[in-house]
């Protein structure tokens, strides 16, 4: 513990992805993520910790006294020397309250729905197209048409 007249120590915050270091700060008050057994707060001289995250939205208290939000999907969270906090996860949203990280998690959301819906049409459109090589080849007095259907 620090003695009651030396300024309180904070924390440093480092959120990492797979794309790159989507939070990088320093002078956290304190933070509260969540594993498998529940909720849980980090506060500056915390004990080394280890723990795996499971998807949920990491809060923590800025110096200034603001209040940060993170989704996160996941990963890996890591207290070392009462100070440093580092997670590891596979994506993170950040956001300055919860409705604005709750809305850029559904926008994201749709994307990647719309991306899986454009996948499988054009994977079903080479499917086709690969059918209609194959029936080509192998009996070549036939014919498609634009269809699907075999005329001779």
């Amino acid at each position: 513990m620090t003695p009651a007249s030396a300024a309180p120590r904070a924390l440093h915050l480092r959120i990492a992805t797979p794309d790159g270091l989507a939070v990088d700060e320093a002078g956290v008050r304190a933070l509260r993520a969540e594993d498998d057994s529940g909720a849980f707060g980090v506060l500056p001289e915390h004990a080394d910790f280890l723990t795996v995250l499971v998807p949920c939205v990491v809060r923590w208290h800025g110096a200034d006294g603001t209040h940060r939000f993170c989704m996160v999907e996941g990963g890996m969270l890591r207290v070392d020397g009462g100070a440093e906090v580092a997670i590891a996860t596979a994506a993170a949203v950040l956001g300055d309250s919860l409705e604005a990280v709750a809305a850029r998690v559904r926008e994201a959301r749709e994307r990647r729905l719309e991306a899986a819906r454009n996948a499988r049409v054009e994977q079903t459109r080479l499917h086709a197209r690969a059918v209609r090589e194959i029936v080509r080849c192998l009996r070549p007095d036939l014919h498609v048409d634009g269809i699907g259907r075999l005329e001779p």
